[in-house]
């Protein structure tokens, strides 16, 4: 979909908590900035002169949107780190910026800060011309460490193999409840499954289908994250046993009205409010940055990725399925001796 990052912070927030992006940005962009503390910084004529607008159109980006730039890097310098910036200017440029000499305060931005000001200016050309290059290597570079495409991204998680080995089993035991304890036909596998994932992401089946655009012979379960397959896996363990212990009571199979009413209680236990916000919150957010893909019942649970995500699926502790099976072998070979 298309982003427009002058209106959506938290688009903004996404491409700047992306180390990896950052990285080809500030290749891509050739700022002639200044080192700084093993970093390096942007005065604010500097940035004045980049996106060719006054100073004072910088100050006006600083008193509306002042929170976000200092959140993403933007800062006052005062004391000791003022005369030490002021040394670092004069070896950078020499006498060229000598108007700071006399400055007791120095507003610098980082390069968060920077690419920050230019997700949020109008009023330049060029930083338009560097948004639509902030987007088109924002998305080059999750494809290029993704090999190409995000369906699948949740498996480069090492995490994923196992929360899918686990909820494998717990499904066998959810379908067994429901073939010895439910009078239905084999439609009761498909109702219930959609129940268990409407109670958790508001979502059927085909609706998640729709909006990761996944065809017909794809199995949705291996497009979730670990959080979302380990929720999924504790619904699937509970409703069993819940199954198992009412037809008991019963001393028969239960009939639909029953399996309903028992489902519905279930899933308003208090304990599962807390996992599954954390379950929707993670999975509207992510494919939203990762996927591109808007889960429209979730919209009030997304929020900006952190750095950790883009290590955690981007990162070198990220892997391709197959590498992750090849390591797992002998963790699933446990796992199935304990069976």
């Amino acid at each position: 979909m298309k982003k427009d990052l002058t209106d959506s912070e938290l688009d903004r927030q996404n491409i700047l908590n992306n180390p990896y992006a950052l990285s080809e940005i500030e290749k891509a962009a050739g700022i002639h900035s200044i080192p700084f503390e093993g970093s390096t910084v942007v005065l604010k004529n500097q940035a004045a002169e980049f996106f060719e607008v006054t100073p004072r159109t910088i100050d006006n980006y600083l008193e509306r949107h002042g929170e976000e730039l200092e959140r993403n890097g933007y800062e006052v310098l005062r004391g000791k780190r003022l005369k030490d910036i002021k040394l670092a200017i004069k070896e950078s440029f020499g006498d060229e910026m000598n108007f700071v000499t006399k400055t007791t305060v120095l507003g610098i931005f980082d390069f968060r800060a920077f690419l920050n000001l230019g997700m949020l200016m109008r009023e330049s050309e060029r930083a338009g011309l560097l948004r639509k290059a902030i987007l088109d290597i924002a998305i080059d570079t999750i494809n290029q460490r993704t090999g190409g495409g995000t369906k699948y991204i949740n498996q480069r998680d090492e995490d994923f193999i196992q929360s899918a080995f686990i909820e494998e089993n717990y499904r066998r035991q959810f379908t067994d409840a429901l073939r010895d304890c439910v009078d239905m036909g084999n439609f009761k596998y498909a109702i219930y499954t959609d129940k268990i994932y409407v109670s958790i992401f508001k979502e059927q089946a085909q609706e998640y289908r729709k909006v990761l655009k996944l065809e017909q012979r794809e199995n949705l379960r291996h497009t979730f994250y670990s959080e979302v397959l380990d929720l999924i896996a504790a619904y699937e363990c509970g409703f069993a046993d819940a199954l198992q212990e009412a037809a008991q009571i019963e001393g028969r199979k239960l009939d639909t009205w029953e399996t309903d009413a028992l489902f519905a209680k279930f899933e308003k236990q208090a304990h599962w409010k807390p996992l599954i916000e954390k379950a929707r919150n993670k999975m509207a957010s992510r494919d939203l940055a990762f996927r591109d893909a808007l889960h429209l019942q979730l919209q009030d649970y997304i929020t900006p990725l952190q750095r950790e995500d883009f290590e955690r699926f981007l990162g070198e502790k990220s892997k391709e399925l197959s590498e992750r099976l090849e390591d797992a072998k002998d963790v699933m070979k446990r796992l199935k001796e304990r069976e």
